[in-house]
């Protein structure tokens, strides 16, 4: 059976899509042994965007899609390998590439559902895992939750300004 067309293409990593800071905290986690000792952290946000009186919780279905493809290849590794320490010196070990090259996701997230009303302080992600990928994640969490939600937000603001007409864009 010849492949689909879709079954052709590969889909870029996007694990590094957290920043160098979560990578250096989650080195000094697995050089210390610590990685995979269990962690827990929720998403939330403390002020309520355009002063409103909610936020309209959304991004999860992209969060999902992010954490079911979670994997380092080798172009990460490659990269990670390029970065220096200020001394000159590789900024991780080739033993942490393997580890990263054989990790998988394993956390258990709970949400909100998408489309829901949520207010300053109140989980809208919970995260539990080994700390090591909680780290790593916290970044990329945000990334994918923010951004949606604050437009969800902007878009129920408006229709509620509407009162009833029609709105576009």
């Amino acid at each position: 059976m010849d492949p689909k067309p879709s079954d052709l293409i590969v889909k870029p990593s996007l694990s590094l899509m957290t920043d160098l800071y979560q990578m250096t905290m989650s080195y000094a986690y697995w050089k210390a042994g610590f990685a995979d000792k269990e962690a827990v952290f929720h998403l939330f946000f403390r002020t309520l965007p355009f002063n409103g009186g909610f936020a309209i919780a959304a991004g999860l279905e992209s969060l999902v899609d992010y954490l079911e493809s979670f994997s380092f290849d080798a172009t990460d590794i490659n990269y990670l390998a390029s970065l220096k320490a200020p001394n000159g010196t590789p900024l991780f070990t080739d033993e942490f590439f393997d580890y990263l090259l054989n990790m998988k996701f394993t956390c258990d997230l709970d949400a909100v559902p998408e489309g829901t009303p949520v207010f300053p302080y109140e989980p809208l992600v919970r995260v539990r895992g080994s700390l090591l990928q909680c780290q790593i994640l916290e970044t990329p969490l945000l990334n994918l939750f923010n951004f949606p939600t604050l437009i969800a937000t902007k878009a129920a603001r408006v229709c509620i300004a509407a009162r009833g007409d029609r709105v576009m864009e």
